[in-house]
């Protein structure tokens, strides 16, 4: 199935339903930073990791000197290239790999966004994940006829200004929907 104008996914947030039984994506919402024939590129936002950015910055040489950013977490961005960092950030800026996702966001796999921040530079705003998610072509299409994830334009407030705890829910909300009334059967009529 080949993506048009009219079903690009890029900056919108993928909401697991309650049935996906996938280990990777299973509660999940997934940022869509990039869709199209193909397939598609994301990164999940509310699964934080056991490490923290301080331990993430040790790992690649980088001194963080801004206090108390360094407890933040790294999240799992998806299963693949787990060894690849990816930093999702509010404003776009302007670094030396960046996707623009949406007006205010962006998503940048180089380092040049990490020495910035160590210095106190760089974006205020920014989430570190590991690893991303990734959808050949079609394959995105296929899953979501399938009932494994809803979709709703993604806004930067969820991403950063929500607690983690709180993100599936508010990402059902954006649909207008309380994930308690939902079913993890799938049907159609």
């Amino acid at each position: 199935m080949e993506t048009d104008q009219a079903s690009n996914l890029s900056n919108h947030f993928l909401v697991a339903m309650p049935g996906l039984a996938d280990p990777n994506f299973g509660g999940s919402v997934v940022l869509i930073a990039e869709h199209g024939p193909e397939g598609a590129l994301g990164v999940v936002i509310n699964r934080p990791m056991e490490i923290d950015l301080a331990t993430l910055f040790e790992r690649v040489d980088l001194r963080l000197d801004r206090a108390g950013r360094g407890a933040a977490p790294v999240y799992y961005g998806g299963p693949v290239q787990m060894d690849r960092g990816f930093v999702l950030h509010r404003s776009v800026g302007s670094w030396g790999s960046t996707v623009q996702v949406g007006e205010e966001v962006g998503l940048t796999s180089s380092k040049d966004i990490l020495e910035a921040y160590a210095a106190g530079e760089g974006p205020e705003h920014m989430m570190v994940t590991l690893g991303y998610s990734g959808w050949g072509p079609g394959q995105l299409e296929d899953e979501i006829a399938r009932n494994s994830w809803l979709t709703a334009p993604a806004t930067p407030e969820v991403i950063f200004d929500t607690p983690v705890e709180l993100r599936l829910n508010r990402a059902f909300g954006l649909l207008g929907i309380d994930p308690a009334f939902l079913s993890s059967a799938v049907g159609h009529a």
